[in-house]
């Protein structure tokens, strides 16, 4: 065989397994990124995660290879508002053809945490002008984290999680209904409140904190064929019982909290055989060619890492259980090699 040949050969061999690696990926999709979001919108994925003081966003045609996602920053928030501080869990959605952001903040003091909510009119959030439409808020105008947007039969609604009274006790899922994608349409509904002992592990050592606070947060719509479900994050991000729990509705009253049956059970739980601990506070993405169902979550390597800055985001696919449920399974080692969303 001559040089030139073995040359050639070797080309092809490094190609190849170029392109089968583009194929193929392993968690975590980043060293670091807690409440991580995701949407898919003409070719493009566009994803964010909590920075706490400022939103950017990534831009992508493979989530799996976020690492070499171009990025941008978006907005900075002018300092000294109610809004300059703590911005948590960012979620970018095209509504009306227009981009909007959703976010928690405050101005340093955790009680004083809102939703807000920028707008930009480009169909490319990569460009255009944000501007800041305002508070995002019921009558009452409580402590509010975690918001998620969605539409169902025509009406456009928020879920996400709050304070019952002025004072943090327990977290709880809310609902309301919105007259546009800044505003709220009248009162909150709970239609989800910390009762069983997988959504009560929330124990605080912490002279700044009650001693105990039981937790349901990060809220997300997720609707399959006639099903619609919310999935939300329980226990203390604090603990490695962070995990997820599953409302399904039945019926088609959303406002209603009996429609909403809560599983006795939590459906996606850490794995200490696969070394992934406290997952959660997801969000849900389909395949580029719309065929598949995807988790993205936010979880640690070691027990006890907590809600630090060693979270990172992670993927798996959704299979889906012949009573129209989804099926989680378990969170996947980041040894094992997972096939990259249809295209």
């Amino acid at each position: 065989m001559t040089m030139k040949r073995k040359l050639l050969l070797a080309a092809l061999f490094i190609s190849a397994a170029m392109f089968a690696q583009k194929k193929t990926f392993n968690n975590p999709l980043l060293p670091a990124g807690a409440d991580p979001y995701s949407t898919y919108h003409n070719g493009y994925y566009y994803y964010t995660h909590t920075l706490g003081n400022k939103l950017m966003l990534w831009k992508t045609k493979n989530l799996a290879d976020l690492k070499n996602a171009e990025s941008k920053l978006v907005w900075t928030p002018p300092a000294g508002t109610a809004w300059s501080k703590e911005i948590w869990a960012p979620e970018f959605h095209f509504i009306n053809n227009k981009w909007y952001a959703y976010f928690a903040a405050d101005d340093g003091e955790n009680k004083n945490h809102r939703m807000y909510v920028l707008e930009n009119a480009s169909a490319d959030p990569f460009k255009g002008t944000w501007e800041l439409k305002g508070k995002i808020a019921t009558d009452i105008d409580r402590w509010a984290i975690d918001g998620d947007v969605f539409t169902y039969k025509n009406q456009l609604y928020m879920i996400w999680a709050g304070w019952e009274g002025n004072v943090n006790v327990q977290q709880n899922i809310y609902i309301a209904k919105m007259s546009n994608p800044w505003t709220i349409e009248g009162g909150r509904v709970m239609i989800s409140e910390p009762t069983y002992n997988w959504e009560r592990q929330g124990d605080l050592n912490d002279p700044s904190n009650p001693p105990h606070v039981s937790v349901n947060e990060g809220p997300q719509f997720l609707q399959h064929g006639d099903d619609a479900f919310i999935v939300f994050s329980s226990s203390g991000c604090w603990t490695d019982f962070y995990n997820l729990g599953l409302l399904r509705l039945k019926g088609t009253d959303v406002m209603n909290p009996q429609s909403w049956v809560k599983n006795p059970e939590p459906v996606f739980t850490k794995s200490e055989k696969n070394g992934v601990y406290a997952p959660g506070h997801n969000s849900f993405f389909k395949s580029a060619d719309g065929k598949e169902d995807w988790i993205l979550f936010h979880a640690n390597d070691n027990p006890g890492e907590g809600c630090g800055n060693k979270r990172s985001p992670r993927m798996q696919k959704i299979k889906w259980n012949a009573d129209g449920t989804p099926n989680f399974g378990i969170p996947v080692s980041n040894k094992e090699i997972l096939q990259i969303p249809s295209e």
